[in-house]
This record gives structure tokens, C-alpha cells and sequence, in this order.
């Protein structure tokens, strides 16, 4: 009877062995998650970070534990673009940018997209990879079949190819990883109001549905992702929106995060309300920007929570 307990004990500690053993494998096999940003001054980011309460803090201290974070941004008549490359964080921007929404810190929906994704998924990695600028459209910078016709008409011949520079951008980061490590989970577009209004005829609002899906296919031909997840904000006129939800009608895959101006709405982003060189601000502060990246995140957990469990 005392061996056959004792063949028991050996058989169970052999299973406990075993079944730790795979689990360990199992964890340090699971990829690494990658979310790409882009788009233009609102992805960039003006949310005041002096505002980020105590909770705010210590939900992004543990976020760093696991979330990288590479942000490339650059303005008009800047050179050397903005370069952060570390764990998740706000950002030091451009002095001009300081000055006018008054902040010495700023973050972009980056910053509470990855507070709720580590909360949810606490023992993930992941990597941000950002690149964005102000002011710029998609039918000219951004446009994925650029020309320099279509660059001149919304006078943007002198800005960067912003396409081409944001896969650049990402196959430089990836080419960094183990080819086996990584998968890409999900890339989140705020881009818009550039294309809006008639100020450089309509043909940029009225062509955005096409731009916009034009440019969703080519990021996934290029990273052989058929079915990555597509998020944007419901930002610009409403020929723009239009076009975003028609890309949204017909491909998978792809959504638009509704966002609100009315102040009862659960939705409500504000801007700032001061004024700058006689005009107003704009763009969305604490509140607002905090408020949109816990929506795209909830609309990636609501749609596309395969992709990352």
C-alpha cells in the first residue's frame, strides 16, 4: 500500500511538473501585441497631462509595465521631428504647442486606449507605434496613391508623404522584434477635419470614403493583414464622415468610434474654449482626449477582443 501512495505522489508531482511546464511555455509564446496610431493633430494629442488625476497615474504606471510606446511626430516648419521611444508615456511637445493650450505635457488617445487595455489584459505586451502631424490631409500628405497633382491642390507638395513615412516608420520598429514575436492587433486613425469644408474645392471631402479605404487596404496588403481591426473617430464635415461610414459599410473589419459635442451625451469630448491668435484653440483637452481613448477602447473590446485574447 506505501508504494502504491508513493507511485500516486511521483504520478501527481510528474503531472504538476508538466502542466507547469507547459503553461510557461504557453505564456512566454504568446506574441506580443503591436497597435498602430496615425493621423493629425488630435492623434498627436493635446489632452493636458497636469490634469491627470492620481488614479489616472497609477493606472499608467502599470501600464509601463507593459506597453512600449514609439511616437514620431513633426510640423510644418520643424525639422527635426518630435522622437519618443520608451514605455507608454505623455508627451513634451513643440514649444508653439505649450504656448498656445497653455500645458507643459500633453498625451494623445494613446494614453487611456492603453490604461483600459492593461487593466483588461494585465499580462500582454504590447507596442504603440504613432506617427502623425498637424494639419495635414488625406487627400494630399496621407493620401496612399500620392501624386503631386493632388499635393498641390490642397498646398501640401511641401509637406512629408506621410503614407509612405508611417509604414517606413512601422517596418523600422517591427524590423526591430523576432519575426515570430509580434502580430499586429489593430491600428486607430483620428484624421478629418484637413479634408473638410471647400476652402481647397470638394474634391477632399467628397473623395474621402475612397482615400480612406484606399489607404486601410494598402497598410493591410502590406503587413499581409486581411482582417485587422480599423478604428477612426467621427471628426471633420459631414461629407468626410460620410465617406467613413461608407468605408465602414463596405469592409470588414472596420469602424467608426462616435464621439459627442452635447454635453448630457455619455459621449462627450469638449475642446478647449480659450482663444489663440484671435481664434479659437480648439482641439480636445483633458477631458475630451481622456473620453476618446476609452472610447476606442471600448469599441476594440466590444468588436475586435479576438484579435488580442
Amino acid at each position: 500500500m506505501k508504494q502504491i501512495m508513493q507511485l500516486q505522489s511521483l504520478v501527481f508531482l510528474v503531472f504538476i511538473s508538466m502542466a507547469t511546464l507547459l503553461s510557461a511555455n504557453a505564456q512566454q509564446a504568446k506574441k506580443t501585441k503591436v497597435f498602430l496610431f496615425a493621423g493629425q493633430s488630435n492623434m498627436d494629442g493635446r489632452g493636458n497631462a497636469s490634469k491627470l488625476t492620481e488614479e489616472d497615474l497609477n493606472g499608467l504606471s502599470f501600464a509601463q509595465k507593459r506597453i512600449q510606446f514609439y511616437y514620431k511626430g513633426s510640423v510644418q516648419n520643424t525639422n527635426d521631428p518630435l522622437i519618443m521611444d520608451g514605455v507608454l508615456d505623455v508627451t513634451d511637445p513643440w514649444q508653439f504647442v505649450k504656448e498656445k493650450f497653455r500645458l507643459e505635457k500633453c498625451f494623445g488617445p494613446e494614453l487611456f486606449f492603453g490604461i483600459n487595455l492593461s487593466k483588461v489584459y494585465p499580462n500582454q505586451n504590447v507596442i504603440f507605434i504613432k506617427r502623425s502631424q498637424g494639419g495635414t490631409s488625406l487627400y494630399g500628405a496621407w493620401n496612399a496613391e500620392w501624386s503631386i497633382e493632388k499635393a498641390k491642390r490642397i498646398k501640401e507638395e511641401n509637406k512629408p508623404k506621410l503614407f509612405n513615412d508611417f509604414i517606413i516608420t512601422v517596418d523600422e520598429q517591427l524590423s526591430k522584434l523576432p519575426p515570430e514575436s509580434y502580430e499586429l492587433a489593430g491600428m486607430i486613425w483620428v484624421q478629418g477635419e484637413s479634408d473638410s469644408g471647400n476652402k481647397y474645392g470638394f474634391l477632399p471631402s467628397e473623395t474621402y470614403g475612397e482615400n480612406i479605404k484606399k489607404l486601410i487596404q494598402k497598410v493591410r496588403k502590406h503587413y499581409d493583414a486581411p482582417e485587422l481591426p480599423f478604428l477612426m473617430l467621427n471628426v471633420g464635415s459631414n461629407k468626410v464622415v460620410q465617406g467613413m461610414k461608407d468605408a465602414v459599410k463596405s469592409m470588414p473589419n472596420v469602424t467608426l468610434v462616435e464621439k459627442s459635442k452635447d454635453l448630457l451625451n455619455e459621449n462627450y469630448t469638449p475642446t478647449y474654449t480659450h482663444y489663440w491668435n484671435g481664434k479659437p484653440a480648439g482641439h480636445y483637452n483633458y477631458i475630451g482626449m481622456k473620453k476618446i481613448g476609452e472610447l476606442f477602447f471600448d469599441s476594440y473590446q466590444s468588436n475586435y477582443r479576438k484579435f488580442i485574447e
